[in-house]
C-alpha cells in the first residue's frame, strides 16, 4: 500500500506564490518518477510538471518560467514552487508517482487526493 499526501494549496492573489508538497510513503523500493497534475473546473487532468529519476524536468507551457518542481530523493517528497500566479492556474493540483514496491515488481501509478489552488483577488 502506497500514500501520496499533499499539502500547500489555498487561496492567492494573482502575481503571489505558493509552495505545495506531496510525500510518498508505504511499500516503497523506489520511487521511478514524481509530478504534478491539475483539473480545473469542466477541463481535463493536464500535466504541470514532472521530474523521473535522472531525467530532465519537463512542464507545461504554460507554467514554464514560472513553476519549479523538485524532488527530495531521501524523503520521497516532491515541491511545486508556483511564483507569478495566474487566476488560470486555479484548480485541484494532483502529485503522481510512478512507485515500485518491490525489487522485482514494476511500477505503479499512485495520486493523492488533490490540494486545490484558487487565484483570485
Amino acid at each position: 500500500q502506497v500514500q501520496l499526501v499533499e499539502s500547500g494549496g489555498g487561496l492567492v492573489q494573482p502575481g503571489g506564490s505558493l509552495r505545495l508538497s506531496c510525500a510518498a510513503s508505504g511499500s516503497i523500493f523506489s520511487v521511478n518518477a514524481m509530478g504534478w497534475y491539475r483539473q480545473a473546473p469542466g477541463k481535463q487532468r493536464e500535466l504541470v510538471a514532472t521530474i523521473p529519476n535522472g531525467s530532465s524536468t519537463k512542464y507545461a507551457d504554460s507554467v514554464k518560467g514560472r513553476f519549479t518542481i523538485s524532488r527530495d530523493y531521501a524523503k520521497n517528497t516532491v515541491y511545486l514552487e508556483m511564483n507569478s500566479l495566474k487566476p488560470e492556474d486555479t484548480a485541484v493540483y494532483y502529485c503522481n508517482a510512478k512507485i515500485s514496491s518491490h525489487w522485482y515488481s514494476s511500477s505503479s501509478e499512485y495520486w493523492g487526493q488533490g490540494t486545490q489552488v484558487t487565484v483570485s483577488s
